[in-house]
């Protein structure tokens, strides 16, 4: 499973995307399914919905309905988690999608992300090591 971000979901559906063509090379290297959380399938929803309409959200339910994306719900440790996150990095700020990653890729015991955001490159597991980032 890959921990996935909103970013390189809108990338890889959206072929207007600068990343597009680096989204889609690097999918391939990735063990799949895809994992996200609500948070983040929500923002991806959104902005999809306002570049692409609804058929852009269609091709997001696609994946999700092929099991090429799994969307994981947050229980309360992750809910406690995600929460302890936002505070710690409350100074960036850091976005719900992001903790809600972060808390998933620590419970998934990973530290792979797919994601365009850089501000993953500040953001440290819970044992303090850096995220892999891809692409």
């Amino acid at each position: 499973m890959t921990v996935t971000d909103a970013g390189p979901l809108i990338a890889l559906l959206d072929t207007g995307e600068s990343d597009h063509d680096a989204c889609v090379a690097a999918l391939g290297s990735l063990q799949p399914p895809l994992v996200t959380t609500w948070p983040a399938l929500t923002e991806a929803m959104y902005l999809l919905g306002r570049n692409s309409g609804w058929t852009g959200q269609e091709r997001l339910w696609r994946l999700i309905q092929r099991r090429d994306l799994v969307v994981r719900d947050l229980d309360g440790a992750l809910v406690e988690r995600t929460h302890h996150l936002m505070e710690r990095y409350r100074d960036l700020p850091m976005a719900l999608a992001d903790a809600s990653l972060i808390s998933l890729a620590d419970s998934l015991r990973t530290r792979r992300v797919f994601t365009l955001d850089a501000r993953f490159r500040i953001y440290r597991s819970g044992t303090g090591q850096a995220f892999e980032i891809v692409p």
